[in-house]
């Protein structure tokens, strides 16, 4: 009584991938009539198994294993950014995204410095770490909460509704658009390790805001151009990918424009969906295009599973032990205040009712993008910041965000879909007039 199963590492590994996956394949169907979502369970599940007597399991510190954990949420982060990407059918233009535009314009510079102020008033962290937080929490996620994004790429180009349009847009844009504020904290920190300082203001305006995020756009369109041409109009026909069903030539072009792009110092997430948008706007109405979606999306789920797994092992194993209890209401108010008086603020004078603007702002959900600018923040410069605690507000931020909206995403959108429906007609054309 009281010892544990010693059980080999890797049996116990291939069985636990091999479970995950057959429920990652099971779940989206079983759940999709119920307030669940595959991330709670799996977030449950792994808070459970690391729960049992079982040996060996591994000791979950994000703080010492940050490599680790950088890598692998980089991967999960431009993998859902191409996937997003391709499955959305709207035409790019300032009239056609304008709620994307004021979400990102508006709500996000108003959400980072509610966040840095409550940082560095409620939890009394000097303004570098404040702005840091705030920063890292900054990007919404395109995966957490599958009822609130739009589904696989179609035919008719407007025929989304405006808040599964607004969220995937958003969430696809602001995980590069996070980075200058991650930066400014960076650069912050350096000048100023407990105080503020001017200093910095001007290399980091020129560089890491409009260089480099001008070097993404470009670079990320320019790719997405250059492989639309090679996959749907290649000369010989052996080389046009459009004409066999090899999804993964999707991850190819994902890899190959956030490694050029990062080659050439921009801002590779941001690239990433640039070129999504790119490729699908090459030959918008092709079928091709639903081969590559609905293989990222196999991909995107089966990463998604691994993370939220881990992280509900890394919350069994006490990982918000350090968090205090202005640290999570630092991170209640970002997810119930901030962010949907600062979206619903940002979204006035658009063309959504109010039941849209309300929902738009509400689901600004928090997820594995968090997890990777403070793995990258605190493993490429010295932050004098308490880095178990950051871990813990952030992960207690994102849990609470994976179970409030998991479990109000279907029954919410399911009663907007009731109270907002319109006919395609309708919506093409409130979309096209902005």
């Amino acid at each position: 009584m009281g010892t544990r199963m010693d059980l080999s590492g890797t049996d116990l590994t291939y069985g636990l991938l091999g479970l995950g996956a057959l429920a990652a394949a099971m779940l989206p169907t079983l759940l999709s009539r119920w307030a669940l979502s595959m991330p709670m369970v799996f977030l449950g599940l792994g808070f459970v198994v690391f729960l049992l007597p079982l040996d060996p399991l591994p000791a979950l510190d994000p703080v010492t294993s940050g490599p680790v954990v950088e890598h692998f949420t980089e991967v999960c982060v431009l993998v859902a950014l191409m996937g997003a990407g391709l499955a959305i059918n709207r035409p790019f233009g300032r009239r056609t995204w304008a709620t994307t535009w004021r979400l990102l314009g508006v709500a996000m510079p108003l959400t980072v410095l509610a966040a840095a102020v409550a940082g560095w008033g409620l939890l009394g962290w000097a303004p570098a770490v404040a702005l840091l937080l705030a920063g890292v929490l900054a990007p919404t996620d395109p995966v957490l909460a599958g009822e609130v994004r739009v589904g696989e790429p179609t035919d008719a180009e407007f025929d989304e509704d405006e808040t599964r349009f607004a969220l995937t847009s958003e969430a696809g844009l602001n995980d590069g658009l996070a980075f200058p504020f991650v930066m400014a904290a960076l650069a912050l920190s350096g000048a100023s390790a407990t105080g503020w300082s001017g200093a910095w203001l001007g290399h980091w305006l020129g560089y890491d805001v409009l260089l480099r995020i001008a070097v993404g756009v470009l670079a990320g369109t320019g790719i997405g151009a250059l492989l639309g041409r090679l996959v749907f109009r290649a000369r010989p026909a052996s080389l046009r990918f459009s004409e066999r069903s090899e999804g993964f030539v999707a991850l190819a072009v994902a890899f190959v424009s956030y490694g050029l792009t990062e080659v050439l110092h921009g801002y590779g997430f941001l690239a990433v969906f640039a070129t999504a948008l790119s490729l699908r706007a090459a030959e918008r109405a092709h079928g091709y295009h639903r081969v590559m979606h609905s293989f990222m999306d196999q991909i995107e789920r089966l990463l998604t599973a691994v993370v939220l797994f881990l992280v509900g092992g890394f919350l069994a194993q006490g990982g918000l032990a350090p968090l205090t209890w202005r640290g999570a209401v630092f991170g209640l108010l970002l997810l119930l205040v901030v962010r949907p008086v600062t979206g619903y603020f940002s979204l006035r004078s658009t063309a959504a009712s109010r039941r849209e603007r309300a929902v738009t702002a509400f689901f600004g959900i928090r997820g594995i993008g968090s997890f990777f600018y403070l793995s990258y923040a605190l493993g490429h410069a010295h932050v004098a910041a308490p880095g178990a605690e950051l871990w813990a507000t952030v992960t207690f931020t994102v849990v609470v965000s994976v179970l409030l909206h998991g479990v109000l995403a279907t029954p919410v959108v399911r009663y907007l879909d009731r109270r907002e429906a319109r006919v395609p007609g309708d919506r093409a054309e409130a979309a096209r007039q902005g």
